[in-house]
């Protein structure tokens, strides 16, 4: 693990290099989770160094004070843009939140990449009423409801399902609920036209949180984008169907982003 320093705050990261000679990927986790969410990514690094970081108040990084909304899209984009240029990373991959960071990233930000990457994200992600209130009031439900059938997970893996569990919990409710706020508020549906670098948007084809046609929304109305479908996965397809995922990635890296 390593660690910079930016805006009075540290934030972890680690980097998996096996030799590739391509551009660098950072890689941003979603809501409650962290950036053991990419474990099954460090494959990549065959070809690209892999990054993956610890949003604050996630991990290994410390917190924020920061309101739900813009002033925490904004904090977690600082902590994107810190790994990034530590890193010299060139190509970011987000999920669920991590995409709109990524996408926040490539709005408000002077911010020079090759391409994007993001799973699980939409133009505007609303959240349910009954989960936001649920991450008030019963954490429990909570986390028993991303965790069913057709949300985190097509068809969970008992050991998969656990570990996300345990990582939710070691987030703890107030980090979660404000993460799954700001998704709630999160809407740039006006201003897709002008991202003007390649996007990949990756969905599960059993992700009930971010439905397929969010992803196809985002493949339609940026102008270098397309959408991939992987097949018997959920909202959480690169643990569910890793494999998939990655050659979806790599396959991107090496025709549409080079």
């Amino acid at each position: 693990m390593e660690t910079v320093t930016h805006h009075g705050r540290r934030t972890a990261y680690e980097i998996t290099d096996r030799g590739g000679d391509g551009a660098p990927i950072c890689c941003v986790h979603g809501s409650g989770c962290s950036r053991d969410l990419w474990r099954f990514q460090r494959t990549l690094a065959a070809e690209n160094p892999v990054v993956a970081l610890d949003l604050s108040g996630h991990g290994d990084s410390t917190d924020v004070d920061a309101t739900t909304g813009y002033s925490t899209l904004s904090a977690y984009a600082d902590d994107l843009l810190a790994v990034v240029e530590r890193s010299d990373a060139r190509i970011l991959l987000g999920s669920s939140l991590g995409g709109a960071v990524v996408v926040h990233a490539l709005l408000e930000r002077d911010l020079e990449v090759d391409a994007a990457i993001v799973t699980g994200t939409g133009a505007r992600m609303g959240v349910l009423d009954d989960l936001l209130q649920w991450l008030e009031a019963d954490f429990d439900r909570a986390v028993e409801f991303l965790h069913q059938p057709g949300c985190f997970f097509a068809d969970p893996d008992p050991a998969l399902r656990e570990r996300s569990i345990e990582t939710m919990y070691d987030c703890g409710q107030a980090v979660t609920r404000r993460d799954f706020r700001t998704c709630h508020e999160f809407d740039v549906r006006e201003r897709l036209e002008e991202i003007d670098v390649p996007i990949l948007a990756i969905y599960g084809d059993g992700d009930r949180l971010t439905p397929p046609w969010y992803h196809e929304f985002l493949a339609a109305e940026i102008p270098d984008a397309q959408a991939v479908e992987i097949t018997d996965a959920g909202h959480l397809s690169m643990l569910e169907r890793p494999d998939a995922f990655n050659d979806a990635v790599a396959t991107f890296l090496r025709t549409d982003a080079a």
